[in-house]
């Protein structure tokens, strides 16, 4: 029975789940470590669930790729808001969250063997997800401030090459690319013919006066720029599992394949709650972000009293900062130790796809002020103590 398994055997297991365990077995620890907010979905979200409710017939099956109001309500936004025009050669998804979104683009455009180029530290489900498919990540390694090195990654490319991943504001560092770097990469996508996904999860979480760039918004790129968009993060959705992804039309056929065999379509109670959410107003995510980035200076404050001991860049997008730690000591041990010693829970930067020092992800969204205080006291309290022992 070995080589029935051997496939699943190969891919990390899930490090959210693993930490969870720990936090459930020391009461009272705080977690900087899942990649959520603390507030609710908008009133209009909750509003909507009655239109739903309201129709017999939306307990039936529904499009693969989403319910007409849906897609119309997303064009407008995209158009809007990441500059992208929905045309003849491209169209939205809708997906059950946006790393469904991406494992539909994998087995769209790969083969079992073929190369997806990752920029480190990854995303994990992303590693996960191409390793599921039987494809082989090709790593490269960002600067050291975690940013792009465009002439490494078309190095990178092969014959297997199927696509290039970026994404920004990026998880786990918080890093935001530049519209040049960006534009470089895209353009290696487009002369190497072979696709860009863009992960975009994080789009509204930019602070300092950053503002996003979508790709997809780069003119005459639509035939190999497929952009992944998620409504977990930005409308507090993150259970409700609805994303969405903007794809070249000639995929359409191959990525609703792959959806109607795992899905058949996205949750349409989901769908409906989406759809109410974009009618929120602009407040809505004003106020929640801008409450974040208050959150996000506490923590740097506290952080940069690690000088010394740790390494931090300073991110300006989503909700991370990406710690290197001065230390000898094993990532996992490091957060095993703060879990049970100093009840803060992070996560290491291992489960990134780094293994060549000390890393771990500190996530600031979750948490009101006072709770993002504490939480952070600790961290630098066992770092101090840890480290220096």
């Amino acid at each position: 029975m070995e080589s029935l398994t051997s496939r699943m055997q190969a891919v990390q297991s899930p490090i959210i789940p693993v930490v969870g365990e720990l936090i459930k077995n020391s009461p009272g620890t705080i977690s900087l470590g899942q990649g959520v907010v603390s507030y609710n979905p908008p009133a209009e979200a909750i509003e909507f669930l009655a239109k739903f409710l309201a129709e017999p017939d939306n307990n039936l099956y529904k499009s693969v790729e989403g319910i007409p109001p849906l897609l119309t309500a997303l064009a407008g936004k995209l158009q809007d808001f990441n500059g992208i025009e929905i045309n003849q050669e491209n169209c939205i998804v809708v997906t059950a969250g946006s790393n469904m979104g991406f494992m539909n683009a994998i087995l769209a455009i790969a083969s079992p063997g073929d190369e997806i180029i990752l920029n480190t530290p990854y995303y994990f489900n992303h590693e996960m997800a191409i390793a599921m498919a039987g494809c082989h990540p090709v790593l490269v390694a960002t600067d050291e401030n975690y940013q792009l090195r465009q002439d490494a990654i078309a190095q990178a490319i092969t014959p297997k090459t199927r696509a290039v991943v970026t994404i920004s504001p990026n998880n786990p560092t918080g890093v935001v690319y530049s519209e040049a770097a960006l534009r470089q990469v895209n353009q290696i996508c487009g002369d190497r013919n072979i696709y860009h996904i863009s992960d975009e999860a994080y789009e509204y979480f930019t602070y300092n006066g950053i503002k996003h760039i979508s790709p997809g918004s780069f003119g005459n790129n639509s035939e190999y720029t497929i952009s992944l968009y998620s409504l977990s993060k930005a409308y507090g959705f993150a259970s409700w599992r609805i994303g969405y992804m903007v794809i070249p039309k000639h995929l359409l056929v191959a990525v609703k394949k792959v959806q109607d065999t795992i899905l058949i379509c996205p949750p349409v109670i989901s769908q409906y709650a989406a759809l109410g959410a974009l009618q929120a107003k602009e407040e809505y995510l004003q106020s929640h972000i801008g409450a974040i980035a208050q959150v996000r200076k506490l923590v740097l404050d506290s952080l940069n009293r690690l000088q010394g001991l740790c390494s931090i860049i300073p991110a300006d997008g989503a909700f991370y900062f990406f710690l290197k730690v001065h230390t000898q000591m094993d990532a996992f041990e490091l957060v095993k130790r703060l879990i049970q010693e100093y009840k803060v829970a992070v996560i290491p930067g291992t489960t990134f796809g780094i293994d060549d020092g000390c890393y771990l992800r500190v996530a600031y969204g979750a948490l009101q002020k006072e709770t993002a205080k504490e939480g952070i006291e600790r961290l630098v309290q066992g770092l101090e103590t840890i480290v220096r022992s």
